[in-house]
């Protein structure tokens, strides 16, 4: 049974471009480098071509990744892939402030346990008791949605920091 989704935060389209573009220019501009204007050694023009073709996957990744959406449901974070990000009872806190270590226009989850290691790029990342849910996200949406995680676990008895 799919639980109601209570809000959705999707990729900003210029933001989604801009960062797509930029990648696939460097990963073109570093296998350019690489075959056009070779370094003495070989070794480093072989780096130079491995390092555009891995950005080049890298922004594949990025563009299936953007494409989809984050929704917060009744009983989690979810992607629109259907991957359970984090389960609400394990929500622990959200943090949002400037000096928090945040994807760029979003917020910081704190967990009580661990998960497995997890990454959308521009969209989310999750790493032990941890994840990050933004990047290419617009600031106003990222906000709407910590700020209804936050009120989400404080029905749930938890504690969250601003």
């Amino acid at each position: 049974m799919v639980s109601e989704t209570i809000v959705r935060l999707g990729p900003s389209p210029a933001r989604r471009v801009f960062s797509l573009a930029v990648l696939a220019v460097l990963g073109c501009l570093l296998i350019y480098i690489g075959l056009a204007r070779p370094p003495a050694a070989a070794l480093w023009q072989i780096f130079l071509i491995g390092l555009g073709a891995l950005v080049l996957v890298l922004t594949s990744r990025m563009w299936w990744a953007t494409a989809g959406m984050i929704e917060l449901r009744e009983d989690g974070l979810y992607d629109s892939d259907g991957t359970r990000i984090c389960a609400i009872e394990d929500v622990e806190g959200v943090e949002r402030g400037i000096f928090a270590f945040k994807p760029s226009n979003g917020f910081l989850i704190r967990l009580r346990r661990r998960y497995p290691r997890g990454w959308a790029p521009g969209m989310w990342w999750r790493l032990g008791r941890r994840v990050g849910v933004g990047g290419v996200t617009p600031g106003a949406q990222g906000r709407i949605m910590a700020d209804m995680l936050t009120a989400r676990i404080m029905e749930d008895g938890g504690a969250a920091r601003d």
